[in-house]
């Protein structure tokens, strides 16, 4: 395994995002569609924020998946995107290593690494799947 591999190669280099102005229920629905458990948060091609599945059980009540999804779409639009989103989310540069990915993941506290160029544009995201991936490829 090489040390010193790039992100771009295990990174999902078009990833669904959405951007503030969305309503919180099509975040839920692109989560449920694409069965995906974060979303970055753009504002054009910068990212400003994550949305998880976590954050919208956090803000519902129960399971936002097994509940009707009418009743569960008119509560989540009660929120804006910016109220939900995680703002303070750890990212990693463009340039990093897988390594140092797998180090920022293993601290537990993320599942998920948005990619950014130097101008903070969104690139790519990293999960801790795509890492898991990568180790089985390599045996």
């Amino acid at each position: 395994m090489k040390r010193n591999e790039s992100i771009s190669h295990i990174m999902s280099a078009d990833p669904v995002t959405v951007h503030e102005g969305q309503k919180l229920s099509e975040v839920r629905h692109l989560l449920q569609e694409h069965k995906i458990h974060h979303v970055p948060v753009v504002s054009g091609r910068r990212f400003i924020g994550l949305i998880s599945s976590a954050d919208l059980l956090r803000v519902s009540y129960g399971d936002v998946y097994t509940q009707d999804t009418r009743t569960v779409d008119a509560l989540l639009d009660t929120l804006t995107i910016r109220e939900v989103m995680s703002e303070d989310v750890r990212t990693a540069a463009a340039t990093a290593t897988i390594r140092e990915a797998a180090e920022a993941l293993a601290s537990g506290s993320y599942h998920c690494l948005p990619v950014v160029d130097a101008a903070g544009d969104l690139v790519g995201v990293v999960t801790s799947t795509d890492l898991i991936k990568f180790l089985l490829a390599q045996y």
